[in-house]
C-alpha cells in the first residue's frame, strides 16, 4: 500500500506545476481533511489487510492500524465541540473491530458513518465554488500524468517501468469504485504522512478538482457516460441522489450503486464526472449558480471593472435563472416577475455607473427574492392541483395569441373564397408542431436549450412576426370597405394572393405558433419532471379543448359578418397583437443582453400584453402604435380617393 502512495507521490510530483498561490487552511481544517482522507483509505483497502477474520497482508494491516490510530490523535486535537466526545468513542471502536480484525464491510461502515459525522460537526469545504474543467484536468493529465499513468490512465505510460513499484492504474474498476472525487483531491492537496506523498496544497484549487475530476472517470467509459447523460436527462429521481455538487464529490460509485443499482450507477457517474456541471444546470429547486454569479459579478464590479460585472450578471440570469424560470413562472408567475425586473434593474445600474454600496443592496434584495424562489421550487411545493392550473394556463396563454392569428387568417381566406390558400395556412401551423416535438426531442436527448437561445428565440421570432402583422394589419385595413365594393375587392384579393403571398402565409403560420409552442415546451418539459404526469395531461387537454371553442366560435361568427367587417376586425386584432409581440420581443432581447435596458421606476409590468417596465420596450411599442396610425389613415385617404373618383364617373 505504502509503495503505491510513493508511486502516486512521484507522479503528482511530474503532473502539478506551480502556477499560483492560494491560502492556506486553518490548523483545524487540516486535522479535519486529514482524518477524513484516512478514514477514506480505511474504509477502501481494509479489504486488502483482512479477509474472513485473518490476516492477509501485514504491511497493511500495520497501515490500518497506524491510520487509524492517526484519525484518533486528530480528532483529540480538533476544538471541543459537543460532539467531538463521540467522535473520540466512535473512533476507539473502530480501532478496536480493526483489532479483532473485524469484516471488511463492518469496518467500511463504521469508518464512513465516522467520516460524514466528522464533517457535520467541523465543517470544511468540500467542493469546488464552480464546476470544475475536464478539459482542463485532461490537458494536465495528457501534458504530464501520462508519462507514468498513460494516455488511458492504465499505469502503464512510458516512464512506468523506471519506477520501484508500478504507478497506479486509475483505470482498477473495483478500486474506482470505492474512491471519490473529494479523496482524491485530499489526496493531491494534503499528502500523506509518513509517505513520499507530499502536499501540493499551493496549486490552485480548482486546477486540483479538475485534475481529480479526470483521474476518477478513466475506469468508466464513454459507452457509460453517453447512456448516462440518458438517463440523467430523464430520470428526475437521479437529480435527487445528486443535487449538488458537494454531493457529487463526495458520493462514490458503490455507495450509489447500493442506491439506483450497478449499472445505472456507474453510468451515471460517467457522465456527471466528464460534466460536473450538468449538477447544476439540472438542480431544479437550486439558485447556486445564479448566487455564484451573482456574488462575483458584485466583486468585479467593485474591483471597478464594470464589464465583467456586466457580463456576470448576464451570465446569472441566462445560465443560473433561466433554466429554472419554466418552473417558477408555473408555480409563482408574480415572483418570476419581480425577479426578472430585480436582475433587469440590477444589468441596468450597473451600465449607469452606479456605487458599490446601491449594487450591494439590489444584490441583497435579489438573494432575499431567489430565497423565496428556492422555496416555491422546492418539491414538496408541487402538487396535482397546482400542476394542473399552470398546464391549463401555460398552454391557454401561449396558444391564444398564435390561435387569433391563424383563425383570423382563416377566416379572411375564406370570406374572400380563396380556399385554395388554406391548405398554405394549414401546413404553416401543422409545420410548426412537428417542429415543436423536434425540438423537444433535440432538447430531450440531444443537446440543451440554453438560456440565451431561448430568449433570442422568442425576442427574434416576436419582432419578426410583428413586422409580418404590421404589414397583414395594414392590407387587411385597406380592403374593408363599404358592401357595395366587394366585387372591387375580390378582384384585387384575386392578384394579392398570389403563389408568392400564399407562402408568406404559410411562414406567418409556422412562425407564429412555432415561437409559442418553443415556449410551451419548456414550461411543459419543466412540470414534466416534477412526476405530476396526469395533472399535467388533465390541465393540457383542458386547454386544448378552450382554445377549440374560442376557434370553433370565432370561424362560426365569421361566417355571418359581411366580409368587410371580418377584414376590420382582423385588422384590429392584427394591430393590437403587433404591439404586444413587439414589446415581448424586446424584452426577450433585452433579457439576452442584446438591447441594454434603461428602466422606468415603478412602470407597470403585464407580460401578457408585452408591457414592460423599460423605455425601449415601451418606445418600439410606441413606435408599432404609430406605424398602425399611419398605414390606417393612408388606407382611409385611399378610399376616400377611390370613392370621389367613382362618385365623379
Amino acid at each position: 500500500m505504502r509503495l503505491m502512495l510513493v508511486a502516486a507521490a512521484i507522479l503528482l510530483g511530474l503532473v502539478l506545476p506551480l502556477t499560483a498561490l492560494r491560502a492556506a487552511p486553518t490548523a483545524d481544517q487540516n486535522g479535519v481533511q486529514t482524518a477524513w482522507r484516512l478514514l477514506d483509505y480505511v474504509a477502501v483497502d481494509y479489504g486488502g489487510a483482512v479477509a474472513g477474520g485473518r490476516i492477509t497482508s501485514a504491511s497493511e494491516y500495520a497501515e490500518m492500524k497506524e491510520f487509524t490510530g492517526s484519525v484518533s490523535a486528530q480528532l483529540v486535537a480538533l476544538p471541543l465541540k459537543p460532539g467531538r466526545p463521540a467522535l473520540i468513542e466512535r473512533a476507539a471502536h473502530l480501532q478496536s473491530v480493526i483489532a479483532r480484525k473485524g469484516t471488511p464491510q463492518e469496518v467500511a461502515t463504521l469508518a464512513r458513518g465516522l467520516a460524514a459525522d466528522l464533517l457535520k460537526a467541523y465543517p470544511v469545504p468540500l467542493a469546488p465554488a464552480t464546476p470544475p474543467s475536464f478539459a482542463r484536468g485532461a490537458t494536465l493529465f495528457g501534458s504530464s500524468c501520462a508519462a507514468c499513468h498513460g494516455t488511458t490512465g492504465n499505469g502503464h505510460g512510458p516512464d512506468a517501468a523506471k519506477l520501484t513499484t508500478p504507478p497506479i492504474a486509475f483505470t482498477d474498476i473495483e478500486r474506482a469504485r470505492q474512491r471519490s472525487v473529494f479523496a482524491l483531491y485530499q489526496v493531491i492537496g494534503q499528502g500523506i504522512d509518513g509517505t513520499a506523498m507530499q502536499s501540493f496544497a499551493n496549486l490552485p484549487s480548482q486546477d486540483r478538482w479538475a485534475l481529480a475530476f479526470r483521474a476518477g472517470s478513466f475506469a468508466l467509459t464513454d459507452d457509460q457516460a453517453r447512456e448516462g447523460e440518458r438517463l440523467w436527462k430523464t430520470d428526475q429521481s437521479l437529480r435527487q441522489q445528486v443535487p449538488d455538487l458537494q454531493t457529487l464529490v463526495a458520493l462514490t460509485p458503490s455507495a450509489l450503486a447500493d442506491r439506483i443499482g450497478e449499472e445505472r450507477a456507474l453510468a451515471v457517474m460517467a457522465y456527471l464526472r466528464r460534466h460536473p456541471d450538468a449538477v447544476i444546470e439540472q438542480a431544479p429547486a437550486s439558485l447556486s449558480l445564479v448566487r455564484q454569479k451573482l456574488a462575483a459579478s458584485l466583486d468585479a464590479a467593485q474591483k471597478g471593472d464594470r464589464r465583467a460585472a456586466k457580463e456576470l450578471a448576464l451570465s446569472a440570469y441566462l445560465d443560473g435563472f433561466e433554466p429554472v424560470e419554466p418552473t417558477l413562472g408555473a408555480r409563482d408567475a408574480t415572483l418570476l416577475a419581480r425577479i426578472e425586473g430585480a436582475m433587469g434593474e440590477y444589468r441596468a445600474a450597473i451600465d449607469q455607473g452606479a456605487g458599490s454600496d446601491d449594487l450591494a443592496n439590489r444584490a441583497l434584495i435579489l438573494n432575499d427574492l431567489f430565497d423565496d424562489a428556492e422555496a416555491a421550487l422546492a418539491p414538496g411545493a408541487s402538487s396535482d392541483a397546482s400542476t394542473f392550473l399552470g398546464a391549463f394556463t401555460i398552454l391557454l396563454r401561449e396558444g391564444l395569441e398564435a390561435l387569433l392569428i391563424v383563425v383570423a387568417m382563416i377566416a379572411f381566406l375564406r370570406k374572400a373564397e380563396r380556399s385554395e390558400v388554406l391548405p398554405y395556412v394549414h401546413g404553416g401551423w401543422v409545420g410548426a408542431l412537428v417542429a415543436g416535438l423536434l425540438t423537444w426531442v433535440v432538447a430531450t436527448y440531444a443537446i440543451g436549450i440554453s438560456g440565451a437561445s431561448r430568449e433570442l428565440t422568442e425576442g427574434f421570432g416576436s419582432l419578426f412576426a410583428a413586422v409580418v402583422l404590421l404589414s397583414v394589419g395594414i392590407w387587411m385595413h385597406g380592403k374593408a370597405q363599404a358592401d357595395q365594393w366587394q366585387r372591387y375587392i375580390r378582384e384585387k384579393m384575386a392578384r394579392a394572393l398570389s403563389g408568392r403571398s400564399a407562402w408568406f402565409l404559410f411562414g406567418l403560420a409556422f412562425v407564429v405558433v412555432y415561437r409559442e409552442v418553443f415556449e410551451t415546451i419548456l414550461f411543459y418539459a419543466a412540470l414534466w419532471t416534477q412526476g405530476n404526469g396526469g395533472a399535467l395531461l388533465a390541465g393540457a387537454g383542458s386547454a386544448v379543448a378552450f382554445l377549440a371553442v374560442i376557434a370553433w366560435a370565432m370561424l362560426r361568427y365569421s361566417r355571418q359578418l359581411p366580409i368587410a367587417k371580418v377584414f376590420a376586425y382582423s385588422s384590429w386584432l392584427m394591430a393590437g397583437l403587433t404591439v404586444v409581440l413587439a414589446g415581448k420581443g424586446v424584452g426577450a432581447l433585452q433579457e439576452a443582453g442584446i438591447i441594454s435596458i434603461a428602466p422606468i421606476a415603478n412602470g407597470p409590468r403585464l407580460s401578457m400584453l408585452g408591457v414592460f417596465p423599460t423605455w425601449q420596450s415601451i418606445i418600439a411599442q410606441l413606435l408599432m402604435v404609430l406605424a398602425i396610425a399611419a398605414g390606417f389613415s393612408f388606407n382611409r385617404r385611399k378610399r376616400d380617393k377611390t370613392v370621389d373618383l367613382a362618385t365623379t364617373a
